[in-house]
């Protein structure tokens, strides 16, 4: 099982170097880093990962607002690096423009040496999207839509698109990312809510993973035997598409057996939420992780 920390950085925490380094030293695969442009100060929409309740489990942590740019600290993390694997955890798509993206992900994915995994979302903050100049109910097929512009700006000498949100004459677009035919597209959608078909089709129509998050080995096990139905309508090979779990650090948990129930539902990495680690907690927190889990 692969093993990944999700890292909030912020502009109190270590460093995204210094961060990446520490991990990449004590063995974990991968790092994963979010992003939120702005966050809207008057908001209605309810935090997407409370749990309810009355003793603010629904109050959004005050380092939403203090996340930088996830594909310069990324750049940051990889110039410390060589090995560890560098994502997005997740990208909101619709809130950039598909060209400009595609060129930096290409960038970074080139001078890594192939180390980046592109994690995807299309946005849960109603009121983001709108500052971000994105119509909320659109933002899935805007993303659909991005995602095959880039993957022609990627895989083409010469490439071309007409479509709904996106279109643009013959171009050339260098460099091209170092990961053949391009980095993975990882649909970061699913598990928290009551269905996860949207997702699952999303990954069969333009992904390489699912990552959904905080969904139980249980409903792993369900929702991978609807994908491999799906695939098998679609002529894909199920086997090919990697899983990916994110999910909360819960102390106590017998590590192993955690391992063993997600792998046998079918997932192959697992990516943990961390909080911002300043230089007092990140030596005891990712080392008591890496201790846990990782062989």
């Amino acid at each position: 099982m692969k093993i990944g920390v999700v890292l909030f950085v912020t502009d109190v925490s270590l460093s995204p170097a210094a961060l990446a380094r520490k991990c990449e030293d004590l063995g974990f695969e991968s790092i994963f880093m979010p992003e939120h442009t702005v966050i809207p100060v008057d908001r209605k929409t309810p935090y997407a990962w409370g749990t309810g309740g009355e003793h603010g489990e629904d109050k959004m942590p005050d380092y939403y607002w203090h996340l930088p740019d996830p594909f310069i600290a990324l750049a940051l993390a990889a110039s410390a690096t060589t090995r560890i694997k560098l994502g997005t955890g997740i990208c909101l798509v619709p809130e950039h423009e598909p060209i400009a993206l595609a060129k930096e992900i290409a960038t970074l994915d080139r001078f890594s040496g192939g180390r980046f995994l592109f994690g995807i979302g299309a946005g849960w903050l109603v009121e983001e999207s709108e500052v971000m100049g994105v119509e909320f109910r659109r933002r899935w097929p805007m993303t659909r839509e991005y995602i095959r512009a880039m993957k022609e700006l990627w895989t083409k000498p010469e490439s071309s698109f007409e479509g709904r949100f996106v279109r643009f004459p013959a171009v050339r677009c260098y460099p091209k990312p170092a990961q053949q035919p391009h980095p993975p597209v990882l649909i970061g959608a699913g598990g928290m809510g009551p269905s996860c078909e949207r997702a699952l089709k999303d990954t069969v129509a333009i992904g390489d993973g699912w990552a959904p998050t905080w969904i139980g080995p249980n409903r792993l096990a369900r929702e991978m035997a609807r994908l491999k139905e799906l695939c098998a309508e679609a002529g894909r090979d199920v086997s090919q598409i990697e899983i990916s779990v994110f999910l909360r650090h819960q102390p106590g948990a017998d590590p192993r057996r955690t391992i063993e129930r997600y792998r046998e539902a079918g997932a192959h990495r697992l990516v943990f939420n961390l909080p911002p680690l300043d230089s007092s907690r990140a030596d005891n927190l990712l080392e008591d992780l890496a201790r846990q889990y990782l062989p």
